[in-house]
């Protein structure tokens, strides 16, 4: 196991999550500073989502012709440039693009990034390794909010320090190996339609939660106060969600190398169903507490395990081409998944939030239940 490479590759991955935390909520916060509503907050959060899209889409060619681990030092360089030029000229279309920018570049990081893990990880050890890569990202993404309250957001120390990380981040890869080879262009590039028929449940639990990761950060606190809960009570709960995450990923890895990791994965999904049910009616009790965390886990869990389906599966240049597809579902789910909560809790019920969780846990029990949900079954 070449851990030098492997810490190295999830070194520059989390300093893009710190990063993203010290640069977004700066982002928003300059953007209401300069009198700016709701909407348009609201379309300059967008902008990452679409360049996951256009950024999944472009993955598998542009690292063919630049090669894997010099694609993903680049692209770590050109997110700096990014943020840079966000501090350099603040101007509400031109940060437009740059947001646009910023994600195609940084889905890019995470592609490359992904599939370097797992081509890195030997098998004995890949639900772990896989796992701390995980809980290592999700830390990053509390760690960045907290860094910048330390910094303060009157400045643009922020945006400096983001600048910095990721340019760290290029530093590290300059000595780590093991990267996907390019060359070859069979398998795992067949498309997102085919990806999604080769592994459906795999490809369901992405769309999930990615969905998941963006109504609990951003719903999830509202829901909360929509059902009578003091402020600070319902920031707490997506802040237990985000601890559960992370800190049950490990423990998730170590059962994925000594259990069938498929079975894993349908007992994910069914923990995510049950918790997403009780959540309404134990939402006012101190029970909410081990619930949420048990939810978070749940959620992150099937993402880390499809990752770690996805390693067993693909190599090299098929890793990378199917981790591109990871990315566009991901992209898919973030779009979808608010505007259905937001649309259901308008028009059908106050607690759509975690019912429509237990209605895509639901879909993915079922698609688990069939043994052709997997390829390899």
């Amino acid at each position: 196991m070449p851990w030098a490479s492997y810490f190295a590759v999830c070194a520059a991955v989390v300093s893009v999550g710190l990063a993203l935390g010290l640069s977004l909520p700066l982002v928003s916060l300059r953007l209401e500073s300069w009198g700016h509503g709701p909407f348009a907050i609201g379309a300059m959060a967008a902008m990452p989502g679409i360049g996951v899209l256009l950024g999944a889409s472009l993955a598998g060619r542009l690292a063919t012709l630049f090669g894997a681990a010099r694609l993903m030092r680049l692209s770590l360089l050109v997110g700096a440039l990014s943020v840079a030029l966000l501090a350099l000229l603040p101007s509400y279309p031109l940060w437009l693009l740059l947001r646009l920018w910023l994600g195609v570049t940084l889905t890019l990081v995470f592609i490359l990034g992904e599939s370097w893990i797992n081509q890195l990880a030997v098998e004995a050890w890949r639900g772990r390794l896989v796992a701390l890569y995980g809980t290592g990202y999700a830390l990053s993404q509390l760690s960045g909010p907290l860094l910048l309250t330390w910094l303060g957001t009157a400045g643009d120390a922020g945006f400096w320090g983001a600048v910095l990380l990721m340019f760290g981040g290029a530093l590290l890869l300059r000595g780590a190996h093991g990267a996907p080879r390019m060359e070859a262009r069979e398998g795992g590039g067949r498309g997102l339609f085919g990806f999604c028929r080769q592994l459906p449940t795999v490809a369901w639990a992405v769309v999930l939660f990615a969905s998941f990761e963006t109504m609990i950060l951003t719903l999830l606190p509202l829901y909360g106060l929509r059902q009578g809960l003091e402020q600070t009570t319902a920031l707490h709960l997506a802040s237990t969600v985000v601890i559960g995450d992370a800190l049950l990923q490990l423990p998730l890895g170590w059962l994925a190398d000594r259990l069938p990791r498929q079975a894993l994965f349908r007992i994910c999904g069914l923990v995510l169903l049950l918790t997403s049910l009780a959540m309404p009616a134990l939402l006012r009790s101190a029970f909410i507490w081990p619930l949420l965390i048990l939810f978070g886990a749940s959620a992150g869990g099937l993402f880390t395990l499809a990752l770690i389906l996805v390693g067993e599966r693909f190599r090299d240049a098929a890793l990378v081409r199917a981790n591109a597809q990871v990315a566009r579902l991901w992209g898919i789910g973030c779009l979808l998944g608010p505007l259905a909560t937001g649309a259901a809790s308008q028009w059908l019920s106050g607690h759509a939030l975690p019912l429509l969780m237990a209605v895509g846990a639901a879909g993915f029990l079922l698609l688990a239940a069939r043994r052709p949900a997997f390829a390899s079954e």
